[in-house]
């Protein structure tokens, strides 16, 4: 099988799962802010009644979340596309 079969059929594959990690990722970051800040709704940059602390712990959770989520995504992404191809993506 030639190097780029794997990287060829995980590009779609990583396109797909990249909006299904995104929407995973929001999800949770959430449901992690609603427990931990008891607030329903996390604040945006421009929340002239947050202050700079909340809204850039908002952002670093968020930010951890999405890491953590997108990088799990790829590799089990990737992982797949091995056992369909019998190789990993470059």
């Amino acid at each position: 099988m030639s190097r780029g079969i794997g990287k060829a059929a995980y590009k779609p594959v990583g396109v797909l799962l990249g909006v299904a990690a995104g929407t995973v990722a929001g999800a949770i970051f959430r449901q992690v802010w609603k427990a931990t800040a008891g607030d329903g709704e996390a604040p945006s940059a421009t929340d002239e009644d947050r202050g700079w602390g909340e809204i850039l712990a908002a952002a670093a959770l968020q930010g951890a979340i999405f890491a953590v989520v997108r990088a799990a995504v790829d590799r089990g992404g990737a992982a797949g596309v091995r056992r369909l191809t019998g190789r990993w993506p470059d």
